[in-house]
């Protein structure tokens, strides 16, 4: 009982942090709110958001699935991440293909995109110990208008289109006016699109250190600190006509 109320308890939190999180103004650098990096809820400091053991941080939170691991078992290798992710992805169809795995201290990060269009369709995480394969958290779950199992409670009234008022280029800006105040030194990669949002690896002297997200209708930028430091990468799926 205690446990369900607790699941209440943090969907809610849920659906109020991307409510806020995509209004505007929220995440832009200096203002010290939800994803300021001084102590607001998404700064990596001990906030809902932070990788270091609360809510939802994979470190077993709500939506990590963590929580039971034995820390003498033995972890998985990326390869076989990436077979956990094809074999979660076969009840999608055939559309969906495995783009990029890649390897954090605290998990396995994936990004799928479709085929037909080269646009990416989501992001996943997997246990490094189970091979559980999990929705990423944050703009995976609050951004996507297409595959999010949560676009349809959030009250959008964005259609599932990769074509978005913020263009890949303005996305690049806004993600490195954001790392220019609170990671200086960190600049940004390409921008992935998907749909409702843009993620991008962010990079320190040329080298992948994390990533983060670009709201497509909102100036809102998501760090995502829940990975913990990266380890390396394997890309999975060459790149088509339509990719973006």
């Amino acid at each position: 009982m205690k446990r369900m109320y607790l699941l209440v308890i943090s969907m809610a939190l849920v659906a109020l942090l991307g409510l806020t999180a995509c209004a505007p103004g929220w995440g832009q650098p200096g203002q010290g709110g939800m994803m300021g990096g001084q102590g607001g809820m998404m700064d990596g400091q001990g906030g809902m958001m932070d990788g270091q053991g609360d809510m939802m941080d994979g470190q077993g939170g709500m939506m990590g699935g963590w929580g039971e691991n034995n820390p003498d078992a033995e972890q998985i290798t990326i390869d076989k991440a990436a077979e956990a992710v094809e074999r979660y992805l076969r009840t999608y169809g055939e559309d969906l293909a495995l783009a990029e795995v890649m390897e954090f201290a605290w998990n396995f990060y994936a990004e799928v995109e479709e085929e037909s269009t080269g646009i990416h369709a989501m992001e996943l995480l997997i246990d490094k110990y189970t091979g559980r394969v999990y929705p990423e958290m944050g703009p995976n779950m609050m951004w996507n208008t297409k595959y999010s199992p949560m676009a349809g409670m959030m009250g959008s009234q964005n259609t599932a289109t990769a074509e978005m008022p913020i263009t890949t280029e303005q996305a690049k800006i806004l993600a490195q006016q954001f790392l220019d105040v609170k990671l200086p030194g960190v600049t940004v990669g390409e921008a992935d699109t998907f749909y409702g949002y843009y993620t991008l690896h962010t990079l320190r002297n040329g080298q992948i250190e994390g990533m983060l997200s670009v709201n497509g209708y909102k100036t809102g930028v998501w760090y995502h600190d829940w990975h913990g430091p990266f380890i390396g990468m394997e890309e999975f799926h060459d790149e088509g006509e339509g990719r973006h």
